[in-house]
């Protein structure tokens, strides 16, 4: 009879406890940490455009407007150079130049009369900008606002202090004592040169080197422009000097405009701002002088 035969008692031993070993032995398998996600960083928000602001001219249709009318009282960037109270920064003839209530006030009169005399700020020159102000001319005679204009040359007729004398575009203001006065004020001036009147009020000018200034247009009637100006009152004053190009306006209406095409020209060059007086007798007072350069 074929006999059973067992396994030996250690070796089954073994065989049991081998695989427990093993599964308590292994190392157990390196797990990976997850990669850490990078911090979102704050988008900066996007930039709103600029509210366009509220029109204030009339609407005319859809999105059209009248353009803004100009606040005469608006200063942003602009620039005061007559503070009310001093001639700080300006020299003239002090025998014919003082503030008085709060203007710059020339004077000539019987006893002190003056032919041509001016006062001039020495703060800074300028070639472009916008020139705000205010004046008024009482008991006949003349002024004018002289810019890119210069001191210490010599005059047509003879004058014993040249910088008290200024040569250079003026905008002309004058008192209307008799016809031809009353049809200046407004006009564009080149005082102490050879070229004089360029552009009478009422007119666009054109001029280029070599030719006669040229009439483009018409503003007005030159007489009908005068009932804009007040006499023996205050008047706005706004003179726009850009580049080659000059444009007077009084109380809100346009009076000259001058375009200069010479690059040599002695108005395309940066200058001073002055006021002149002349006339006798004649009492010329600016106040409120602003300016905003442009370059």
């Amino acid at each position: 009879m074929h006999r059973l035969r067992f396994a030996q008692p250690k070796a089954v031993l073994i065989a049991i406890l081998l695989p427990a070993c093993l599964l308590t032995t292994r190392a157990p398998a390196q797990t990976q940490p997850a990669p850490e996600k990078p911090a979102q960083q704050a988008q900066p928000a996007a930039k709103q455009p600029d509210a366009k602001p509220e029109h204030k001219g009339a609407h005319r249709m859809g999105p059209f407007y009248e353009p803004d009318p100009i606040d005469w009282s608006d200063h942003d960037g602009y620039q005061q150079i007559f503070d009310g109270a001093s001639l700080k920064n300006w020299a003239g003839d002090p025998s014919v130049w003082r503030v008085e209530d709060g203007a710059i006030v020339g004077e000539s009169t019987k006893e002190h009369p003056v032919s041509n005399s001016y006062i001039s700020f020495h703060g800074f020159e300028a070639k472009d900008f916008d020139l705000k102000l205010e004046i008024k001319v009482v008991n006949g005679g003349g002024s004018g606002i002289q810019y890119r204009s210069h001191t210490g040359i010599p005059w047509r007729e003879g004058h014993p202090n040249l910088d008290w004398m200024m040569t250079g575009p003026q905008a002309d203001f004058w008192s209307p004592a008799f016809p031809t006065a009353s049809e200046w004020t407004g006009q564009f001036y080149s005082e102490n040169t050879p070229m004089g009147i360029l552009a009478w009020r009422g007119q666009v000018v054109d001029s280029a080197p070599g030719k006669n200034p040229q009439l483009m247009g018409n503003i007005g009637d030159r007489r009908a422009l005068g009932g804009f100006v007040n006499v023996n009152d205050w008047n706005q004053y706004l003179v726009m000097a850009r580049g080659s190009t000059f444009i007077h306006v009084i109380n809100g209406q346009l009076m000259a405009v001058y375009v200069d095409d010479d690059p040599n020209s002695s108005n395309n060059k940066p200058g001073l701002i002055g006021i002149e007086i002349e006339g006798t007798p004649c009492k010329v007072l600016v106040r409120n002088i602003w300016v905003r350069k442009l370059q």
